[in-house]
């Protein structure tokens, strides 16, 4: 796992970038929020959805849900980048529309553009 702080206009991203699975359930993710907190002290983060199991992207289990909850909890803001076209379920794309739309949880196509959605530099 790499992770890189990108510093901006006073804010500050920590983008995770990793070839393994790093979020497997509600736990792993909290290890793995609590851990770049404690090493980097971001709360805003960006990861590669490569780092994420596939059951977070399959609504019905209830994970992304739980996993976001959690964040939300702990003023975690969260972004994950990568190429989504391989989901094709309806209520997903809904889910990354409205997320896409809020303030605490995006989907972007690469780092870049969740670094810049995290910051406030994107109108979307």
């Amino acid at each position: 796992m790499k992770i890189e702080v990108i510093k901006r206009n006073g804010g500050a991203v920590a983008v995770v970038d990793s070839g393994e699975c790093l979020i497997t359930d509600v736990q792993s993710a909290l290890d793995l929020i609590m851990t770049v907190k404690y090493e980097t002290g971001c709360t805003d983060i960006a990861i590669n959805k490569e780092a994420i199991t596939d059951d977070f992207f399959i609504l019905s289990t209830c994970l992304a849900g739980e996993i976001l909850q959690k964040l939300v909890n702990y003023g975690v803001r969260f972004a994950v980048y990568g190429d989504f076209s391989k989901y094709t379920s309806k209520p997903l794309k809904d889910f990354m529309y409205e997320s896409n739309q809020g303030k605490d949880f995006y989907f972007q196509q690469d780092a870049a553009l969740a670094v810049d959605k995290l910051l406030g530099h994107v109108a979307i």
